[in-house]
């Protein structure tokens, strides 16, 4: 198993800070997001970014990794944990239920499958029957799978049964995402967590929604937010532009004056849910050349003299 440096990935110091570390990762979200990178390998390349933030971004999880780091950089392509390894507690469980993820053999071998006890019962489980374990796993889905019921195929880990001598075992299960589903929301699949043991009923398993944040679009509730670029002489004089949406481009006229900050509403073009439609809000970001030319200089200076304007007049008052 090869080891991943999740600094290495999002191409960011191993000291850098929280914001960072996001800039970083949306910067390489939107390089290789499928819906705007279709080369073969691009989504791969997503997910794995998407891993490493996941693990960045958290405090603990963050904390356990750079210490596995100093161990794991001798060995990078040949990686076990160190002998003996074993991460605080409830750093990826709730309830003693298992995160699994839609993520790597290296995130779950590392941060998986932690604090199980078979002994826990307060009874003899090989004389009594007992309700098998529930299993929750976070489950990535992209902004634009949430606008429609999908399918998802999910990979997870079946642990081990020490009473029936199985050992831990990958599972792919088929799964209906409901339309509208958000951020947080946990999706209960009944009985199809760990089997039970002596009669008893197999646990559940939970599918804990995360949608991995968008390259060109914020969510506020079920509204979403997208900045357009625009140029001084597009903002001064108006105009009509292609704007991407979670299904398709539209155009949008730009009215003249334009200000920074001016936020144009688009009816309907948010999130959904069976009973309700959000709305998209494109927010004007007038942008300045990097360079300008000479006859560029010439034309802002015939501007800057034409016209009587202070842009800090309220300074004064």
């Amino acid at each position: 198993m090869e080891f991943k440096d999740y600094y290495k990935i999002l191409c960011v110091e191993p000291d850098a800070n929280a914001k960072t570390i996001k800039t970083a990762y949306r910067k390489l979200a939107h390089k290789y997001h499928p819906d705007m990178n279709p080369d073969e390998g691009a989504e791969a390349k997503f997910k794995e970014v998407a891993e490493a933030y996941h693990v960045l971004k958290n405090e603990q999880l963050r904390a356990e990794f750079d210490e596995l780091r100093q161990y794991g950089s001798q060995s990078r392509h040949d990686f076990q944990p160190p002998p003996g390894w074993k991460a605080p507690p409830n750093t990826g469980q709730q309830g003693g239920s298992q995160f699994h993820g839609d993520f790597s053999d290296f995130f779950n071998s590392i941060f998986g499958g932690r604090g199980q006890s078979h002994h826990a019962q307060g009874f003899d489980q090989a004389q009594r029957s007992a309700r098998g374990q529930d299993i929750e796993i976070e489950l990535p889905i992209f902004l634009e799978e949430t606008l429609k019921e999908s399918q998802k195929t999910v990979e997870f880990v079946m642990p081990a049964d020490d009473y029936a001598q199985t050992a831990p075992s990958k599972k792919h299960l088929k799964v209906k995402i409901p339309q509208g589903v958000m951020d947080g929301e946990r999706i209960r699949l009944k009985g199809q967590g760990k089997p039970g043991h002596q009669g008893g009923t197999a646990g559940d398993l939970y599918l804990h929604i995360r949608v991995v944040p968008h390259p060109l679009f914020d969510v506020q509730g079920h509204n979403i937010i997208i900045t357009i670029p625009l140029s001084p002489w597009e903002a001064a004089l108006g105009t009509k532009i292609s704007v991407p949406t979670l299904d398709g481009k539209i155009h949008l006229t730009i009215p003249p004056d334009s200000q920074s900050g001016d936020k144009l509403r688009v009816k309907g073009k948010g999130l959904k849910t069976k009973t309700l439609i959000g709305d998209m809000f494109a927010v004007v970001k007038v942008t300045m050349p990097e360079k300008t030319s000479e006859k560029g200089k010439q034309l802002w200076q015939e501007l800057a003299n034409s016209e009587d304007f202070d842009p800090r007049l309220e300074w004064s008052t």
